[in-house]
């Protein structure tokens, strides 16, 4: 890495990347710098991309730090460079041109443009009515993540009983996420529906711990079954993606057994000690993509 002018250049993937305003804080609490944040998406690469590739993402950007104003950007700005891959997507009334990010030099010139989080679609770029990702957002109402965590092992029960293969990630802000890896065969309206009853199968059954509840006013202390992302156009937080929260936290995947640690916390992991995680076990979702799975058993097994 060299020093030109009032900007840094790293190298990688055989390019330069300009990180200008390199020692602007984007953390101010906690130091962590613009540079930092694009070493640590430089560094990551290795692991992340396997989760990035072929899948449109949308940019949380915060130009001020976190602090300051942010704005959500789903279409390519045009100055980008053109060694950035990129997908043309249909949305009502238009299209949409998305980042790609391919490569560990997207991750770090999107650092650069303060994008602090990245989203992915729960498509493939080259089927994009049809995902591959069904997920289940389990979203605390106050701050007992005891509930998420009793939540999410509910959860993986019934989806286990329905013969789905899932997973779990840290948001890196309040809850968890659960994920199913899919074949593609089903299309958004069909993943939908599908998780809509299985959030409403299983709130019935622990009406004390979660409801399918939208109105925050009627959720009372219950943790909300969100299945709403299982829709085309939208997204979820990147795992591995750096959260806009103090301490710099990361989406991070777990192993299941995890999720019963007294010492997990939403938030536990973050810039500051997410290599040490790393340097220590593989990507707990290193394999997700080969228990893609199709749900039509699943249907009839929840229907009995």
């Amino acid at each position: 890495m060299a020093e030109r002018d009032e900007k840094r250049i790293i190298e990688i993937d055989s390019r330069e990347v300009a990180i200008s305003h390199p020692e602007k804080l984007l953390f101010p609490d906690d130091g962590i710098t613009k540079l930092a944040l694009a070493e640590y998406y430089r560094k990551v690469g290795d692991v992340a991309l396997r989760h990035y590739r072929d899948r449109a993402l949308s940019m949380h950007r915060y130009p001020d730090g976190i602090d300051g104003d942010d704005f959500f950007q789903k279409n390519i700005s045009d100055y980008f460079p053109d060694w950035i891959d990129r997908a043309t997507l249909p949305k009502e009334g238009g299209e949409v041109t998305h980042v790609v990010a391919n490569n560990a030099a997207t991750l770090v010139y999107l650092a650069n443009q303060a994008c602090i989080t990245p989203h992915l679609a729960l498509s493939r770029v080259d089927r994009p009515e049809h995902p591959d990702r069904m997920i289940f957002d389990l979203d605390p109402s106050d701050d007992d993540f005891d509930k998420v965590r009793d939540t999410a092992r509910h959860l993986r029960k019934l989806l286990d009983d329905l013969k789905l293969t899932s997973f779990v990630q840290t948001t890196g802000s309040r809850g968890l996420h659960v994920v199913v890896p899919l074949d593609r065969k089903a299309d958004y309206d069909e993943v939908r529906d599908f998780s809509h009853r299985v959030c409403r199968t299983l709130a019935d059954q622990q009406s004390d711990l979660m409801t399918v509840e939208q109105r925050k006013a009627k959720r009372g202390n219950r943790v909300f079954l969100d299945y709403l992302r299982n829709a085309y156009g939208q997204t979820s937080v990147a795992p591995y993606a750096v959260r806009a929260r103090p301490g710099a936290p990361i989406a991070t995947p777990l192993e299941w057994d995890e999720v019963g640690e007294s010492a997990l916390s939403p938030r536990k992991y973050r810039i500051g000690n997410i290599f040490k995680r790393l340097g220590q076990r593989e990507d707990p979702w290193a394999d997700i993509a080969r228990h893609a799975q199709g749900l039509k058993g699943a249907q009839r097994r929840l229907s009995d």
